[in-house]
C-alpha cells in the first residue's frame, strides 16, 4: 500500500504541475475563456492565499502546514502500514493537492488558480484544490464508514449488562 501512496501522490502532483504549465503557456493574467458560458470557464488569475483569498501573503505558514501534513502522513502511513486502500488513497490525494500547491508557491510565490464555476459564483480553484478536497471526502468516509477499529474495541469492552 506504501508504493500505492508514493505513486498516486506523485502522478496527482505532476498532473496539477502539468495543467498550470498549460495555462501559463496559453493564457494571459486574468484571461478569462467560456467553455460554457455563465457556466463554466477558464479563468487564469494568481492567488497568494488560500480559497476566497483568505490569508494571502502568508507564505511562511502555507510552507509550514504543507511540511507538516506531508511529513506527518507519510511517517503515519510507514509506522502503522494501514491496509485499507481507501484511507491510503485519501492520504494520496490530500499529499499530491498539497504539493502541487506547495510547488507554485515554492518556484512562483503563488498558486494557479483557473477552474471557475461561474454559475454559482464559487472561488477559482485548480486541480490540486480538487485532489485536497477528494481527499477529504474519502479520508470522511473512511472514517465513517470503513474504520470499524474503535467500534469493535468499544464493544469488546463492553460486555453483557444486567
Amino acid at each position: 500500500m506504501l508504493a500505492l501512496y508514493f505513486i498516486v501522490s506523485i502522478v496527482l502532483a505532476l498532473i496539477d504541475q502539468l495543467t498550470k504549465l498549460a495555462v501559463l503557456q496559453n493564457m494571459e493574467l486574468y484571461q478569462d475563456i467560456p467553455l460554457w458560458k455563465n457556466v463554466f470557464h477558464i479563468h487564469f488569475i494568481p492567488n497568494t492565499g488560500a480559497a476566497w483569498g483568505i490569508l494571502k501573503g502568508q507564505f511562511g505558514l502555507f510552507f509550514i502546514i504543507t511540511v507538516v501534513v506531508v511529513l506527518g502522513v507519510t511517517v503515519y502511513l510507514i509506522k502503522n502500514r494501514p491496509k485499507s486502500r481507501c484511507l491510503t488513497l485519501s492520504m494520496a490525494f490530500l499529499v499530491g493537492g498539497a504539493l502541487g500547491n506547495f510547488i507554485d508557491r515554492l518556484f512562483r510565490g503563488y498558486v494557479i488558480d483557473f477552474l471557475d464555476f461561474t454559475l454559482i459564483n464559487f472561488p477559482v480553484f485548480n486541480f490540486a484544490d480538487c485532489c485536497v478536497v477528494c481527499g477529504a471526502c474519502l479520508l470522511a468516509f473512511y472514517i465513517l464508514f470503513l474504520d470499524k477499529k474503535p467500534k469493535e474495541k468499544d464493544e469488546a469492552n463492553d460486555g453483557p449488562h444486567e
